[in-house]
């Protein structure tokens, strides 16, 4: 996938978000950071993957795709903000460990780079996310077609007072 495109886009919200609120990009680097925190929550909450004690189904996989991709949003942002616009992955392949197991990773790698705020901790957080997203059954497509969905309603939710 041409991730370039995605930064654009992203680049093009976080921008129209700075001016609706009148915020430096400069201050909100762990606001971001505690947003994709919540955001890989949210999703975890969808799969139910930890929920052992509950016997209802993980939500539909329209509902984890839209949940993924909020944290694909947070993840270009926080390369924006470190000064990334671009990303190229490595070969990922499937990954055959639980998806809590997974799920702890990419917290890990999030309070990483809220203490190594590099290229290197940024491309490793991005490639754990993509190797969940492969867990979940996301192609590329899935989720070029989801975020692409999904940042035309935030631009909505934005204009519409959110």
């Amino acid at each position: 996938m041409n991730w370039n495109t995605l930064f654009t886009m992203q680049y093009e919200l976080d921008q129209y978000i700075l001016k609706q609120h009148d915020v430096k990009n400069e201050e909100i680097f762990d606001k971001k950071l505690l947003a994709l925190l919540v955001e890989v929550g949210e999703l975890a909450n969808e799969t139910r993957c930890f929920k052992y004690w509950s016997l209802k189904p993980p939500s539909e996989k329209s509902v984890i795709a839209e949940e993924y991709v909020d944290g694909i949003h947070f993840i270009l942002s926080l390369g924006l903000a470190l000064g990334i616009d671009t990303y190229q992955p490595k070969e990922i392949e499937k990954k055959e460990e639980e998806l809590t197991t997974s799920f702890l990773h990419i917290y890990e790698a999030i309070q990483i780079l809220s203490n190594k705020r590099t290229s290197s901790v940024f491309y490793n957080l991005f490639d754990t996310y993509l190797q969940l997203g492969l867990q979940l059954g996301f192609t590329s497509n899935d989720i070029k077609n989801a975020y692409m969905e999904k940042n035309k309603i935030n631009f909505e939710r934005q204009n519409s007072g959110y």
